[in-house]
């Protein structure tokens, strides 16, 4: 069961009746498909970010409209095998964005995988949003990327992992946008070769800045996609969050039919709260459905993550997005 910190026994039993009438719930839902949810012709391939397991010990920035953590339970938090134990129940296939620095977190979420027979989807290469030492946007840190890319793409091998998440960084003051971005285009492609040695592929995450990071480089969709063209690489593409790219751009599918060979993952989360899908204004079953028929086309075979804070149970939220990415 998950850790649960400061509960009575009274509290404890009933969280375990709602985790178990939960997980029942979504049994209930595979049960009445024709095949199981995770069967990738059926619907989307899902993955979970790590840091919905954290509890209080989240990274994730809390965007609800009263800057409160909307989560029923942000107390409870999972250990690397409770986590994966619990996708896998719901017919997720991979997991993302460990801390591969952190020797502990790890083993042990190396352990869970072979364990429960969950992907390792994608991890973090550079030190965080504002990318300290190894961001994009300064020509003087272009070592310190190049470094963070070779070691990243280390950690990732051991887990069979093909994918690096890239944050650029933060806007430099006085400096022209266009120079910042002459430096993004640059570091990129001079880790072209290298990724393509690794067989590694990095993927730009864009952060809205009117929410959730002001001041971080590179807000939206339209512009990234613009860069990724100029970078001119296979090995470089697009962290397309749902959420981030609807704040800044709006446009979802077309956005996504049209530039859709020049994105390698995609994460969730609704618009406005940065809570589970249903919540705001995003027609999910619709997005979900777009990119369900650019796989069914070939041109599209990546996954799609949770990245919010619901403000449901993590099984509840896990089986509903199951139920809503899946298409008989």
């Amino acid at each position: 069961m998950p850790l649960r910190k400061g509960f009575n026994n009274h509290d404890s039993s009933m969280n375990r009746r709602e985790f178990m009438a939960a997980m029942t719930a979504a049994a209930t839902l595979a049960s009445g498909c024709d095949q199981p949810a995770k069967t990738p012709s059926k619907g989307l391939k899902l993955s979970v970010t790590c840091d919905m397991f954290r509890g209080e010990a989240r990274g994730l920035p809390v965007d609800t409209v009263d800057g409160k953590d909307p989560r029923p339970d942000p107390h409870v938090s999972y250990s690397a095998d409770e986590g994966l134990g619990l996708a896998a129940s719901h017919g997720y296939e991979g997991f993302e964005m460990f801390d591969w620095r952190d020797a502990g977190e790890r083993a042990a979420y190396a352990a869970a995988m072979r364990k429960h027979g969950l992907n390792a989807v994608c991890i973090t290469a550079n030190k965080g949003v504002r990318a300290p030492g190894c961001g994009l946007t300064d020509p003087s840190e272009r070592e310190g990327f190049l470094q963070e890319i070779a070691a990243a793409s280390e950690a990732a091998a051991e887990f069979n992992c093909r994918m690096l998440v890239v944050l650029t960084g933060f806007e430099r003051e006085g400096v022209p946008r266009s120079e910042q971005m002459d430096s993004c285009v640059a570091g990129l492609r001079e880790a072209a070769p290298m990724l393509e040695r690794s067989g590694m592929t990095v993927i730009i995450e864009p952060i809205n800045t009117l929410v959730t990071r002001p001041g971080y480089f590179l807000p939206g969709g339209r512009e990234s996609f613009e860069m990724l063209r100029r970078v001119d690489s296979p090995n470089v593409k697009l962290l397309f969050d749902i959420y981030h790219v609807q704040v800044t751009d709006g446009d979802l599918i077309l956005q996504i039919r049209n530039n859709i060979d020049l994105i390698g993952h995609f994460q969730i989360g609704d618009h406005p709260g940065r809570m589970q899908p249903g919540t705001g204004e995003i027609n999910y079953r619709n997005v979900f459905r777009a990119i369900f028929e650019l796989q069914l086309g070939g041109r599209f075979d990546g996954y799609a993550g949770l990245e919010y804070h619901p403000n449901v149970t993590l099984s509840q939220t896990m089986a509903e997005v199951r139920s809503l990415a899946s298409f008989s």
